[in-house]
C-alpha cells in the first residue's frame, strides 16, 4: 500500500477533518470508562488514545481505522493494575506501563514474522459472530450510562436521557436524507448540547460523569518521558510477561478483525503486517510516555467510515483534537451531554450488527449457525480473544470432520492382474479410519496399485495409515505400490522414509517400468542358474 497521508482518490480532506472532529468527542467518555474499568485515571485513558490513535493512524495498515483505549484490554488490565498495586505501594500503573513495553514488542515481532495474514483466514460464521457480538457489548456498555451510582435513573432524569438520546438517533436517521455534506454524528452531538446547555436542561454530562467516578476532570498538560518505575529482575519479568502475552494477543485480534470489517466497508485492502507493527508501537510509545494504551476500536472506526473519514489525515485529525481538549479545550467538552454520546453508539451498534444474520439462519449449514451463535455468546460472556479462538477451532474441527467423510475409493483389476485402489478426497488425520476400511489385504492379488491422482497425503497420521496398511500387504506376501503423487506429497513421504518403507513410482508409465523390472530379474535369475 502506497503511504499517503491526505489521500482524495477515497475521500476528500473535507470529510476526514469533520470525521476526524465527530470521533474525537465519541473518543472521550469511552476512554475515560476504561481508564476506570483498569483502575487507571482519566488522563492515562485520554494519553492512551491519543498516543494509540497518532501512531496507527500514521504508520499503521488501515487508513481510517481508529485506535484508542478499549474495553477488551481494559478488563485485563485492572488485574494488572491491582497485583501490581499489592506488590508495590501504587506501583500498579508503573507495571502497566512496564507489560505495554512488553507486549509492543510482542506485536512487532508479530508483525515482522507476518503472522498478520492469519486473520484473512478467520472463517465468515467466526466474523459474523465476532461482528453481532461486539455490537451487543457495544450496546451492554451504555446501559451503564443511564444508572447513576449503581442504580438505573428514575423519572424526570430517566426521560430526559431517553429523550436526548432519542433526538440524537433521530437527527443522525434524517440528516443523511437532507444532505451529507455534514457529518451527521457530529451535527447531532453538537445539536443536542446547545439544547441542553441554552436550555438548561438538567442531565449527566461529560463533567458530571468523570465526577460521579471519582476523577478530577481530563485537564492536563502533554504527556511526559519516563521509564517504568519498577524493579528489574526475573520476579518482575515473570509477573508481567503473561499479562503481556494476552494483551498482545487481545489487541492484535481485535485490531486484525476490526481492519478486516473496514476492509469490507471501504471495498479496499489493508495491510496486516504493518498494523502489527504500528500497534506495537503505539504501546511502546504508551510505556514510555503514561498512556494506558489499547488497539483498534471498532465502534469509533464505524464512526469515521461512515462519516466520511477514509485517510491516514483523519485518525491523525481525532487524535491531535483529543489531545486539544487535554490541553485546552477541557472545559467545553466536559459540556457535553452523555445522552448525545449515547446515541451516537447506539448508531454504531445498529450500523454493526449484522442483520441479515436473521435472514440467512435457515439458509446455511448448521454447523456454521452454532459457530455464528458460539462466537456471539462468547464475545459478550468472555472475551473476543477467547471467542475467535474458539469459532475458528470449531469451524476446523466441523471442516475437518466433513472432508474426513470424503475419502473413497474406486477399484478394478487391470488385464494383469493387478488391482488398481483410485483414491478421491484428502488423506489426514481425520480421514485414515475411513481410509484402512477401503482395503481388503486378504483377498487382493500379489501386486496392488494405490492411485493417488485425486487425492493427497496431508500430514504424518496419513503417512502413518499408509506405513500400516503396507506392513499388512507385506506380511501377506503381496506388494504394493503408490502412483501419481504430487511432487509435494513424494517430498513428504521421503522425509518419512526411516519410519516408512513405501515403494513410490514417480514414473507414470508404470507398466512400462514393471516389465523392464520383471525383464530384468528374469535375466538376473536366468546368470544365477548358469553360474550354478
Amino acid at each position: 500500500m502506497r503511504y499517503t497521508l491526505i489521500d482524495q482518490s477515497h475521500g476528500s480532506i473535507k470529510s476526514d477533518v469533520l470525521s476526524g472532529l465527530t470521533v474525537a468527542l465519541a473518543l472521550v467518555p469511552e476512554a475515560v470508562a476504561f481508564a476506570f474499568v483498569a483502575g487507571v485515571s482519566p488522563v492515562v485513558g485520554l494519553y492512551g488514545a491519543f498516543m494509540m490513535g497518532i501512531v496507527t493512524s500514521l504508520f499503521g495498515g488501515r487508513p481510517g481505522m481508529i485506535s484508542g483505549a478499549t474495553g477488551a484490554m481494559a478488563v485485563v488490565m485492572v488485574s494488572l493494575v491491582a497485583q501490581g498495586n499489592a506488590m508495590g505501594d501504587g506501583l500498579g500503573l508503573q507495571y502497566l506501563l512496564a507489560t505495554l513495553l512488553v507486549a509492543g514488542l510482542l506485536q512487532i515481532g508479530a508483525g515482522l514474522m507476518r503472522l498478520g495474514k492469519f486473520v484473512r483466514m478467520i472463517p465468515s460464521p467466526v466474523m459474523m459472530g465476532f461482528v453481532n457480538g461486539l455490537a451487543i457489548v457495544i450496546f451492554l456498555s451504555q446501559l451503564g450510562m443511564f444508572k447513576s451510582g449503581g442504580e438505573w435513573l428514575e423519572g424526570a432524569a430517566m426521560w430526559t436521557m431517553l429523550g436526548l438520546t432519542a433526538l440524537t438517533m433521530a437527527i443522525m436517521i434524517v440528516l443523511p436524507r437532507i444532505t451529507k455534506q455534514v457529518p451527521e454524528a457530529l451535527f447531532a452531538i453538537v445539536v443536542v448540547s446547545a439544547v441542553v446547555i441554552f436550555g438548561s436542561i438538567p442531565t449527566e454530562t461529560v463533567s458530571s460523569f468523570i465526577t460521579a467516578r471519582g476523577g478530577d476532570g481530563i485537564s492536563a498538560g502533554l504527556p511526559s518521558f519516563a521509564m517504568p518505575l519498577i524493579p528489574m529482575s526475573l520476579q518482575t519479568l515473570t509477573f508481567i510477561l503473561p499479562y503481556a502475552l494476552i494483551l498482545a494477543a487481545i489487541g492484535l485480534i481485535e485490531s486484525l478483525m476490526t481492519l478486516n470489517l473496514i476492509d469490507e466497508l471501504t471495498e479496499t485492502r489493508g495491510e496486516a503486517n504493518r498494523e502489527c507493527i504500528a500497534q506495537g508501537a503505539g504501546n511502546i510509545v504508551n510505556g514510555l510516555f503514561g498512556g494506558m494504551g489499547g488497539c483498534a476500536m471498532i465502534g469509533q472506526s464505524i464512526i469515521n467510515i461512515k462519516s466520511g473519514g477514509r485517510g491516514r489525515l483523519s485518525g491523525v485529525v481525532a487524535a491531535l483534537t483529543l489531545l486539544g481538549f487535554i490541553l485546552f479545550g477541557a472545559t467545553y467538552i466536559e459540556m457535553v451531554p452523555i445522552a448525545a454520546l449515547v446515541g451516537v453508539m447506539f448508531m454504531v451498534v445498529i450500523g454493526t450488527f449484522a442483520w441479515n444474520t436473521f435472514k440467512i439462519l435457515n439458509k446455511v449449514p448448521l454447523s456454521d449457525v452454532l459457530v455464528m451463535l458460539t462466537v456471539t455468546g462468547m464475545t459478550v460472556a468472555f472475551d473476543l480473544a477467547v471467542a475467535v479462538l474458539a469459532g475458528v477451532i470449531m469451524s476446523a474441527l466441523v471442516f475437518a470432520w466433513e472432508n474426513a467423510l470424503r475419502i473413497r475409493a474406486r477399484k478394478r483389476i487391470d488385464e494383469h492382474g493387478i488391482k488398481h485402489y483410485e483414491i478421491y478426497g484428502p488423506l489426514f488425520f481425520g480421514s485414515t479410519t475411513l481410509f484402512l476400511t477401503k482395503f481388503d489385504v486378504s483377498g487382493d492379488p500379489d501386486e496392488v496399485i494405490i492411485d493417488f491422482g485425486e487425492s493427497r497425503i496431508m500430514d504424518q497420521s496419513a503417512i502413518e495409515s499408509i506405513n500400516k496398511l503396507a506392513e499388512k500387504y507385506q506380511q501377506a506376501g503381496k506388494e504394493v505400490h503408490l502412483r501419481h503423487l504430487s511432487s509435494d506429497c513424494i517430498t513428504l513421504i521421503k522425509r518419512a522414509e526411516k519410519i516408512c518403507d513405501i515403494n513410490v513410482l514417480e514414473d507414470p508409465d508404470y507398466f512400462v517400468a514393471i516389465d523392464t523390472i520383471r525383464k530384468e530379474h528374469a535375466r538376473v535369475a536366468k546368470q544365477l542358474a548358469v553360474a550354478k
